[in-house]
């Protein structure tokens, strides 16, 4: 059989998992995760789509492994997964406290700043992981993106079948913004400071005479603020928080050339 194939029989009956050699490939399915080879989630055609045997060897493998002492340096951890263990062979930076699970794919060139990066997800190259951001399980985080300080990405491990959260090439994403429930941040879009996208996220681009909404992805190159929308409950009427679309960033300028004007033109705050 495959490994899919012996992963998706695992995750049907996992009381299994103890015989013979399948935590065996449970482990042979995360090494994939860890090396990149393999990933929660892959566009093909425009499209995202989960491959969801990964999701479940991941949840297998929590069931797999066994609660212990873990040792770093003076530090001691009590935990199921063990953390990357760094060479710097991997061509990529890791400041002190950077912490990746191992199942978690991080590119050469990619810089992580005191960071956490969890089991399944995967950070392209050039990407930089600013201080006290977290990239949850699974989550997908493209090339060349800014996650700035204190940024929270949502981790989605089931229901097996939901997409995670996805952030494309050369996003930028100000500080303490948050990104959940498998939202879509497309290609070269800016999040300013204390953007909030969930599922439910009312994203209203006002660049029109009519507003145009969307909900669980940005559109490519969009730039992106805070914002609130009245809405009338019984006790009377109050802002809800939203996310305005307030302006586009330029495909024919250079990526940080459009990115500062976009910050400066929008008066985005990051």
């Amino acid at each position: 059989m495959s490994l899919e194939t012996s992963i998706n029989n695992l995750y049907e009956a996992p009381e299994k998992l103890s015989e013979g050699n399948n935590k065996d490939l449970v482990f042979e399915a995360i090494q994939l995760l860890d090396s990149g080879e393999l990933r929660v989630c892959e566009k093909t055609d425009e499209q995202w789509t989960v491959n969801d045997w990964a999701k479940k060897a991941v949840l297998l493998y929590f069931r797999a492994m066994d609660m212990k002492v873990i040792e770093a340096g003076d530090l001691k951890f009590f935990d199921k997964i063990p953390l990357k263990q760094w060479t710097g062979e991997e061509g990529v930076r890791v400041v002190p406290h950077a912490l990746v699970r191992q199942g978690a794919h991080v590119e050469k060139g990619a810089i992580l700043m005191p960071s956490y990066v969890n089991i399944g997800a995967y950070v392209g190259s050039g990407t930089m992981v600013d201080t006290w951001a977290t990239v949850g399980s699974c989550a997908q985080i493209g090339r060349n993106v800014h996650l700035s300080g204190g940024v929270g990405i949502g981790g989605v491990l089931e229901p097996i079948q939901a997409t995670p959260v996805i952030i494309e090439d050369n996003c930028f994403v100000g500080s303490r913004c948050i990104v959940v429930e498998g939202a879509v941040i497309e290609e070269g879009a800016v999040l300013g400071a204390g953007v909030t996208i969930t599922a439910s996220t009312k994203i209203i681009d006002v660049t029109g005479s009519e507003e145009k909404t969307y909900q669980g992805r940005v559109p490519k190159n969009s730039v992106v603020i805070p914002g609130t929308r009245n809405k009338t409950f019984p006790a009377g009427e109050f802002g809800v928080p939203c996310a305005l679309i307030i302006g586009e960033r330029k495909e024919s300028t250079d990526k940080k050339t459009s990115l500062t004007d976009a910050l400066r033109d929008f008066e985005v705050s990051v």
